[in-house]
């Protein structure tokens, strides 16, 4: 089999020409994001790296922070507490659905589409709006394992024109599942996808969510090992956005994408995997990250119904 970095450069160089999709434009900064970006990254659980392309190119993080924000939540509350205010169910619809809730309980469906995000980031405990805003940023820091920031920009951007995601929380509210100053709430959020990232930082997150919440490279425990399965449940039935079947079929492992162009999966007990390419197609994920993530399952099996017949030959490729 071809050594695994070839690999990588082969495929890279299959889709760097690829131009099918749109940049975000509804979010104005998002606009401004060069269309050539593309990065791959691997981190295996020993520490192991891999990486192709604009791997150090900053971008925010997007929609793949719900993950994190959910952990955190998961770890302070607890599954039962967090459950009375967020579900875990798929949707089948897009991720700012404004209609989805739960027509008994009156609950978000699951915390990957923006009206769960945003009740999930409502739970984060603090005594002030700096405390939270603190408390979420050093969370971000033990998965990526060094300081990370908000574009301030894009942070504007997002609050100036969030207006959707602002209907979203007010009929929330007027369900009683928010609770609180719902304009801290939604600067919260904000904040939250503004945070900036590069590729290779979400192939350590992934990696570290792989490694049952230790970070493969800092050796810092980022997450309680209980919340894992559960975190992993709804990025695999969820994550995808009205995309999460057809994933689910074709790629078969946990995973989370971001309008800014990221796309975040774990191979549990593996390895961490992202890529980089800010050209969407019209659900919201990359075109270039999707493509890659197929051509990387068809070639190595890790699609998790693979995995359950033995070790696969992706496990094998990275530990050489």
């Amino acid at each position: 089999m071809t050594p695994f970095p070839r690999f990588l450069d082969a495929l890279y160089q299959q889709y760097a020409g690829l131009n099918d999709g749109k940049l975000a434009s509804y979010i104005p900064e998002l606009a401004k994001a060069d269309p050539n970006w593309f990065a791959i990254s691997v981190v295996t659980l020993d520490g192991k790296q891999f990486h192709v392309g604009n791997t150090q190119q900053k971008f925010t993080i997007q929609s793949i922070s719900k993950v994190f924000v959910y952990a955190m939540v998961l770890e302070a509350l607890g599954r039962e507490a967090v459950l009375q205010t967020v579900g875990v169910e798929p949707t089948g619809d897009p991720f700012n659905s404004l209609i989805r809730l739960d027509e008994a309980s009156k609950r978000p469906y699951n915390p990957m589409v923006n009206a769960g995000a945003i009740a999930t980031t409502s739970l984060i405990p603090g005594e002030n709006a700096s405390d939270r805003i603190e408390r979420m940023l050093t969370m971000f820091q033990r998965y990526v394992g060094h300081e990370v920031y908000v574009d301030a920009s894009v942070f504007v951007s997002e609050r100036e024109t969030g207006h959707r995601n602002r209907a979203m929380a007010h009929l929330m509210l007027n369900f009683g599942m928010l609770e609180g100053d719902i304009d801290e709430a939604l600067d919260l959020y904000f904040r939250q996808c503004s945070v900036l990232v590069n590729c290779q930082d979400l192939a350590v997150m992934a990696a570290t969510i792989a490694n049952r919440g230790h970070n493969p490279l800092t050796k810092e425990q980022a997450v309680h090992p209980d919340c894992i399965r559960d975190i992993l449940s709804v990025m695999y039935t969820c994550g995808m956005y009205n995309f999460a079947g057809e994933w689910a079929y074709r790629v078969g492992i946990p995973a989370k994408s971001g309008v800014s162009g990221g796309i975040l999966a774990v191979v549990p007990n593996e390895a961490g995997i992202a890529v980089f390419s800010p050209l969407l197609d019209d659900r919201g994920n990359s075109v270039r990250g999707v493509r890659v993530f197929e051509e990387l399952a068809q070639t190595y099996g890790f699609h998790l119904f693979d995995l359950s017949m033995g070790r696969c030959k992706f496990a094998e490729a990275i530990a050489q």
